[in-house]
């Protein structure tokens, strides 16, 4: 699905490819992901975008909230849910600006977050979505 078909996925069908993209993750990452929650919301909420210094809500395509796995300790308990935030206008905004495959675009920011969850470089990361 490409910016050009011009109709707009519901946040059920991004959720749909964001899944794809988690069940394309190699061992040792898929192992885990089991416990993160993914979520596809219309836009970040004020106090996300706050905390971090963004003013315009089409310039945050998903985020990745909870602790990188190396920093998580077995003598945590009663945390929420690591979670990965999809922002459903925000990347509709970017795949109809660049005309990239939808697919594509979710994937990559999907990688990203898990990125994040692990705690890897931007290497690391195109490395993982090169894998994925």
């Amino acid at each position: 699905m490409t910016g050009q078909d011009r109709t707009a996925p519901t946040a059920a069908e991004i959720e749909a490819l964001a899944r794809v993209s988690l069940a394309r993750i190699p061992a040792p990452f898929a192992e885990h992901l089991a416990g993160v929650v993914l979520l596809v919301e219309e836009w970040a909420d004020d106090e996300t975008l706050d905390s971090l210094g963004i003013e315009d809500p089409y310039d945050l395509t998903g985020i990745y909230h909870g602790r990188p796995i190396g920093e998580k300790s077995s003598f945590e308990s009663g945390a929420l849910p690591d979670r990965i935030h999809l922002y459903r206008r925000a990347i509709l905004d970017e795949w109809m600006a660049n005309g990239d495959d939808l697919a594509t675009l979710v994937h990559h920011i999907v990688i990203h977050e898990v990125g994040h969850h692990f705690g890897l470089s931007d290497d690391d990361m195109h490395a993982l979505e090169d894998q994925a």
